[in-house]
């Protein structure tokens, strides 16, 4: 399960994994500038393409970069350090390994999500065989919020932002061009959870307002369900705004739109998904007779900077100084968490979780999260995400109905 050891002299490698974020570079700077007061290391190198990079001895010096450089990735979206998608395979383990000791490695810190986590513990597993000193950490980050053991995924907060004013903003124009584009239909991101959607709940500012209907993975999508709850909105406002995630299955479990393309499927079998909002917009102009349209942000909303969350931001860079923290004090075979000690006023600290549980550990949207019709989210998800988007949300205004005298 991983635990402490003895802390090793040596440098610093570390690497970004998995989709990028809005904040996946503040937790690079905390690294950088974290291990930069510790004697114990001695250099610090980035690996160029996660893993990947690793094994084509694609490596930058990070302990060289200017300062005003370091300090910058707090405020710059994406990975600066390039990411990947890459599966292990066994024959790759003994090239990390050489790798390691060329470069005199003795701290591994792996940025990313489930699947990166398991490759940070196979990396560890494989030193301990070895007798190799390598202490192993991981930085938790993805914008899914799916991570087991963390109360919340450094990226949610600021996906979460992005999705809630763009529904707000969407909300005003389907409200205002109602009565010629009458249904609007958001697509978010998400595979199996539906974290990302449901943060589209927190532009809700009236009972009238966008989004009018929420629908997550985590409940069986009834087409017929789906007619009959955009049809009582319709009835009611002469105008509709649904949001879903792009991983809503139907009863048999199979999404209702996935790429069936080899190409589109990555190295760890997960299919290209997308295009369920323009699939629903037909089965609404089908069914009800009604003309919809959809909106499809794609990855602009998993690391635009223009709606970062400041608290996202901060929290992503303590998980980064954390890890290396607890490194040189030697914790290993861990993932930093972040875990709430209080709602109001919000305070979040560092935690540690072990490596081998996080790639098996899926986090869903829970039940009481849900609404009993399976249409929005409950008053217990806002307070639990209202935190995390790092402020008020921009503020409108309507005009009053006075007619003329």
């Amino acid at each position: 399960m991983g635990g402490f050891m003895a802390t090793p002299k040596g440098n610093l490698i570390v690497g970004q994994s998995g989709g990028p974020t809005a904040v996946i570079n503040s937790s690079l700077a905390g690294v950088i500038q974290e291990a930069s007061k510790h004697q114990q290391i001695q250099s610090i190198y980035g690996m160029v393409h996660g893993i990947q990079g690793l094994l084509e001895d694609k490596l930058l010096d990070l302990g060289r970069q200017k300062a005003e450089v370091v300090e910058g990735l707090r405020r710059t979206p994406a990975a600066a350090l390039g990411s990947c998608r890459y599966k292990l395979r066994e024959e790759d383990l003994a090239r990390i390994l050489e790798a390691f000791q060329r470069h005199h490695i003795r701290y591994f810190v792996y940025i990313g999500g489930n699947d990166s986590m398991d490759t940070a513990h196979r990396v560890g597993e494989l030193a301990k065989r070895e007798n190799y000193d390598l202490v192993c950490m991981g930085v938790p980050k993805t914008v899914d919020n799916d991570l087991g053991w963390t109360d919340h995924c450094p990226g949610y907060g600021s996906v979460a932002r992005w999705n809630a004013i763009a529904t707000k903003d969407a909300g005003r124009d389907t409200e205002a061009i109602g009565i010629v584009d009458n249904v609007k239909i958001i697509e978010t991101m998400g595979r199996n959870a539906g974290w990302i959607t449901a943060s589209t709940a927190l532009a809700r500012d009236s009972e009238d307002a966008a989004p009018h209907l929420v629908y997550l993975p985590e409940r069986v999508f009834s087409e017929e369900k789906f007619l009959a709850d955009v049809d009582r909105v319709y009835t009611r406002l002469g105008y509709c705004l649904v949001t879903v995630c792009e991983g809503l299955k139907d009863a048999d479990g199979e999404y209702l739109t996935a790429s069936t393309r080899a190409i589109d499927t990555d190295k760890f079998g997960h299919k290209q998904l997308g295009g369920v909002a323009d699939y629903l917009c037909s089965v609404v102009a089908e069914g009800l007779k009604i003309k919809a349209r959809f909106d499809k942000p794609g990855t602009i909303q998993r690391m635009s900077m223009v709606c970062a969350s400041q608290t996202d931001l901060d929290e992503a860079y303590m998980a980064g100084q954390a890890a290396v923290k607890r490194a040189v004090s030697g914790t290993t075979d861990k993932m930093i968490t972040l875990v709430r000690e209080s709602n109001d006023p919000y305070r979040c600290v560092t935690g540690l979780a072990p490596l081998a549980e996080i790639a098996n550990a899926e986090k869903l949207v829970p039940d009481e999260f849900i609404s009993d019709d399976d249409t929005f989210v409950t008053q217990a998800f806002l307070d639990y995400a209202t935190p995390l988007i790092g402020g008020p949300l921009p503020e409108y205004v309507r005009l009053e109905r006075i007619e003329p005298v």
